[in-house]
Formats: C-alpha cells, sequence, structure tokens
C-alpha cells in the first residue's frame, strides 16, 4: 500500500485533531480515493461520546494519491496527542517553536521504520535568517486489518425530534464552565420555534439558560414519509439529559467550528454536527453523539 499527500491547509487539520485530542487517546483515521474520516468511538470514553468525522480531501490536501488492495483505501489507529505534535509543528501559526522555523511545505506519507508502520511528516522551509531547513516527525501507527474496519459502524440513533441551530460554541463553553461544579448532569432542551435551554436541576440548585430566535434548519436525515404527518407543535420542548463532562468535551470543537447544528432525540441521545466552513460549501463535518444518561443528581 502506498499514500503521499502535501498537506495545505496546516491550521484546519491541527485543529481538528486538537479537538479530539482530549476526547480520546488513539483515534482511528480511514483515508479514501475522496475523503479522510477521523473516528473516535471507544467505549472507554467518559459519557460515551463518540466522532465520525469526514473532512473532503480537496479541503486539506494536494498532490493526495492513495493505494491499496482494500479499494484504495488505508485505515490507521494512532495516538492523537503525537499527530497533533507533529501538526503543531508544521503550523505557522506556532513558528518560533522550531528555533524560528517557518514551515513551507508539509508531506505526509506512509512509511516503515525498523519494522514499525508510521506515518512520516516532513516539513521543510526557512529560518528568520534565511538558511532552508527540514524536519521530519514519524508518528507510530498500527495499519488496521480490512476485517477489523468492517466493524467500524456509527451509533444507531432514531430519527431526532428537532434540529436546531446552535450559538457560538466559545460562549456556550463559557456558560457550561460556570455550570459544572453545580452538577454532573447538563440538561439540553429545544423545540421546532427556534427556543434552546441548557439546564442544572439538584436538589441544591436551580440553573435555566434560554435562547430564543435559533434557526431550526430542514436536516436531509428526514424521512419523506413524515410529510404525510400531522404537523407537530412548533411549542413542544424535546430534551435529554448528558454528561456535562462529555458536553465540555465536545465544546473544545470550537477551535474548528463555524457552525453547529444539534438534533436531540427525546431521552435517547444528542448528536451534533460541527461544519468546517460554510453549510453549503462546507470542507467536512465532524459529527458528535453524546449519549443519554440517568440524572443521579435527583
Amino acid at each position: 500500500m502506498r499514500f503521499r499527500a502535501t498537506i495545505d491547509n496546516v491550521p484546519t487539520f491541527f485543529r481538528i485533531i486538537q479537538s479530539i485530542e482530549k476526547l480520546q487517546k488513539r483515534c482511528i483515521i480511514r483515508f479514501t480515493e475522496a475523503n479522510m474520516h477521523l473516528i473516535c468511538n471507544s467505549d472507554t470514553n467518559e459519557g460515551g461520546i463518540q466522532v465520525w468525522s469526514q473532512i473532503k480531501v480537496e479541503s486539506i490536501f494536494s498532490g493526495y494519491r492513495i493505494q491499496s488492495n482494500a479499494s484504495n483505501e488505508i485505515t490507521v489507529a494512532l495516538f492523537s496527542e503525537a499527530l497533533l505534535a507533529a501538526l503543531k509543528s508544521a503550523s505557522s501559526s506556532t513558528a518560533g517553536t522550531l528555533s524560528s522555523f517557518e514551515a513551507e511545505e508539509v508531506v505526509m506519507k506512509l512509511a516503515k521504520k525498523s519494522d514499525q508502520a508510521v506515518l512520516s511528516f516532513d516539513i521543510t522551509g526557512m529560518t528568520r535568517v534565511g538558511r532552508r531547513v527540514k524536519v521530519t516527525h514519524d508518528v507510530k501507527i498500527e495499519v488496521m486489518k480490512p476485517s477489523d474496519v468492517e466493524r467500524l459502524n456509527e451509533p444507531m440513533c432514531p430519527e431526532p425530534d428537532t434540529h436546531i441551530l446552535l450559538p457560538p460554541l466559545q460562549k456556550l463553553r463559557t456558560i457550561v464552565d460556570r455550570l459544572r461544579p453545580m452538577s454532573n448532569v447538563l440538561g439540553v432542551r429545544a423545540n421546532n420555534n427556534g427556543c434552546l435551554q441548557l439546564s442544572i436541576h439538584t436538589e441544591s440548585v436551580k440553573v435555566d439558560t434560554e435562547w430564543k430566535g435559533c434557526t431550526n434548519p430542514k436536516m436531509a436525515r428526514e424521512h419523506a414519509s413524515q410529510q404525510d404527518d400531522p404537523p407537530p407543535d412548533p411549542d413542544e420542548m424535546f430534551g435529554v439529559l448528558v454528561s456535562i463532562r462529555s458536553f465540555i468535551k465536545f465544546l473544545q470543537s470550537h477551535v474548528v467550528s463555524t457552525t453547529t447544528i444539534a438534533c436531540i432525540c427525546q431521552n435517547h441521545c444528542m448528536i451534533l454536527y460541527v461544519y468546517i466552513g460554510d453549510v453549503a460549501d462546507a470542507g467536512g463535518v465532524l459529527t458528535f453523539y453524546i449519549p443519554a444518561m440517568l440524572d443521579d443528581d435527583g
């Protein structure tokens, strides 16, 4: 198998990995001819949160070449922290971390060194004094077998009861950080009339934060058969209780988010679509699945 690509959009790649690095120590990357898929699906994640992302190749890479016996797909498992460190060295935003070195070209390729499969990052550029330098970072990987790849499946979820466009994630993070000391459980509720609520309810404290005038987008997932159903009450609230720690980890994606749509499956789960770029022409989307939990705070 062969793989090689020039990373044209290092800052976006860095921010994507940054948004999931806090979630899971090991992640899975599946490279196909058209897309790069980033997957966090470990059952050991706190609160059971999963990430299934799909990023268009042309939004990150150029000179993209992939070849394998598995329909030209390559799937690898690696430590997200090691990948983040390699991308940090290549990011112009971190110029100065390598003696004022500024990357001009970053090539990522599949290689084997001392019988260890690696993703090798060749970073070339110039120092401030005009000296050309080359730095190589090797990230150890495990190439997954096709039989193991076939068992990778996104969570099965019921049809969402409502879809709502979230306020900027950075603003949500500020609010949720203040709520975190009060409870382990966060209530998220929304309706089809632009209302969103975040709440903490325990024996000793009750806090509700509400936004009105949010957008309720139409989603492609909605079944065509629903067109024959009577329209639901737009003011009916649908909610789910989630781990507040899991929600805060999801909010790490504020570094890459431009638009985020939350889909609530009443008392079952919350699905969050974080778009990279404008929705109409997004370079990719990170899909977060946060399962419902029991309110153990009473």
